[in-house]
């Protein structure tokens, strides 16, 4: 295809950053309607993609290659293929329901506009890159972006926060900067290619690639992000501005995990299977230790948090277990905890920009009185929770099966993690619209029509994958034993 279709998705959103830079601060709905069209074309644009993707074919497609750096074989290497075509639509997706969510945003808009859409430039970009180079560089746009949206525009806490992810996504950066180095004096010939490094003649010993590996995975697990790397989660989630804290779970943490599926298992394959045990066991950690964490908070937002660390515990487990089940199994659930955390966070918004608190306790009986956003909430909180016959169910199935002829102790250990997400969650719904209404809230008012538009279509995906779940599931499956077989998995 002649048509460089990544480069221009990724143009929208840098053409839009200039763009805004140049209204005068004072025009914000021009500078709020640039954005929207920026990240609508990019959705278009991925839908495009979508439509055109051929499912029979493993190689990467839409590939754009330009010599960038000669002296250092450095290449603007574009591409996807079933691993990343999801995970670039997920992107487009919340990128443009996020940008409207931002629409409340009332102070610096033309500060917050640009640094919104050079976040969803490194995001992208992050998806598509097949140089090494050029993906750090795309992983590193997002860091500063993000600093300045939580650091301005978050909460009480807002300085503390922004500062601790910075330095805890900057120190995992670092190592990874060394695995990509030596991953590169290493190749013969040097080469920063993703595809020419996976190749079997590039192959190294198990002792170089096990520290390489622990390089890529400081860098992976902090995104992810992995116990005991997660502290900085909570308090960013719970001080970043809600369409912000959309971006980083729906978004942010796929990125520590698409690096595994991209980077660390095919390039380093016998370091992963050296690594696979140790990584189950983080991954039952990360299940049950956040859910009960998450089951002791009274912050809403700091809830859904902890949730998030618990259910990207199930896509490392099926990372881990190295079969074709367990690997559909945590690349949908990627997939799907976007989708379903990305709607939840905005209905802590929701409620949050009615009631200026965000303690569970604090409200009650809210079912009666916003009945819409009642059934949005328990939607989105039961496919969290994972009922059969929504998507968060069939992608933590697929994983905890894959993972079971693997790990069975560790596995069933994990199906734990489930029943304790029932509880808080259910005890949530109790707490929020059940029971007596408090009077504080007597007249408070059900969701309107712009906050409805954020969160129809993350409903309609979530339900349309629980049903039919090889709507995603098509697109991912031949990449995904193409990877397996050429690790040496199990083809199960």
């Amino acid at each position: 295809m002649n048509f460089p279709i990544l480069t221009y998705i990724i143009a929208s959103t840098v053409l839009g950053a200039l763009v805004v830079l140049c209204i005068p601060k004072k025009n914000v709905f021009l500078i709020k309607t640039v954005a929207t069209i920026s990240t609508g074309i990019v959705l278009l644009l991925s839908i495009f993609l979508v439509a055109k993707f051929n499912l029979a074919n493993t190689d990467m497609q839409f590939q754009e290659k330009i010599i960038w750096i000669p002296q250092i074989n450095i290449w603007y290497h574009l591409g996807l293929d079933g691993i990343s075509i999801g995970l670039i639509f997920l992107t487009s997706l919340l990128g443009f329901l996020a940008c409207i969510a931002s629409y409340r945003i009332n102070t610096r808009e033309k500060e917050y506009f640009f640094f919104y859409l050079l976040l969803n430039t490194g995001m992208l970009g992050t998806f598509m890159a097949l140089d090494l180079f050029l993906f750090y560089i795309f992983w590193e746009i997002v860091l500063v972006p993000m600093y300045f949206l939580i650091a301005i525009w978050g909460g009480p806490r807002k300085e503390y926060a922004a500062i601790k992810f910075f330095l805890y996504t900057l120190a995992g950066s670092v190592f990874m900067l060394l695995g990509i180095i030596a991953l590169y004096f290493t190749s013969n010939p040097h080469t920063f290619n993703m595809l020419e490094l996976a190749k079997p003649t590039q192959a190294l010993a198990l002792g170089l690639q096990i520290v390489i590996f622990i390089a890529f995975f400081l860098g992976f697990a902090v995104k992810v992000p992995l116990f005991p790397f997660h502290t900085w989660l909570p308090d960013a989630h719970v001080e970043a501005p809600t369409p912000i804290s959309v971006l980083l779970a729906g978004v942010l943490l796929k990125m520590g995990g698409y690096g595994f599926f991209r980077i660390s298992f095919p390039i380093l394959k016998e370091a992963a299977h050296y690594f696979a045990l140790p990584l189950a066991i983080l991954a039952v950690i990360n299940i049950i230790y956040a859910a009960f964490v998450a089951m002791a908070q009274r912050d809403f937002k700091k809830m859904v948090a902890y949730s998030s660390v618990s259910h990207m515990g199930f896509v490392i487990l099926g990372l881990a277990s190295m079969t074709i089940t367990g690997f559909n199994g945590a690349l949908l659930e990627m997939f799907n905890h976007g989708i379903i955390t990305g709607a939840m966070f905005l209905l802590v918004g929701v409620l949050y920009e009615r009631t200026h608190t965000r303690e569970l306790d604090a409200f009650g009986g809210l079912g009666a009185k916003m009945p819409v956003y009642a059934g949005f909430l328990t939607i989105f909180t039961l496919a969290s929770l994972g009922l059969p016959g929504l998507s968060g169910f069939v992608s933590e199935f697929l994983s905890l099966l894959g993972a079971y002829p693997v790990f069975k102790l560790i596995t069933i250990i994990s199906v734990l993690g489930m029943v304790i997400t029932a509880g808080y969650f259910l005890y949530m719904l109790q707490r929020v619209l059940l029971g007596k209404l408090n009077e504080k809230w007597v007249n408070i008012i059900d969701m309107n029509k712009v906050e409805l538009l954020t969160l129809l279509p993350l409903t309609l995906i979530v339900i349309a994958v629980g049903v039919y779940p090889l709507v995603v599931l098509k697109y991912q499956s031949s990449s995904i034993s193409l990877l397996v077989g050429k690790l040496g998995g199990f083809l199960f």
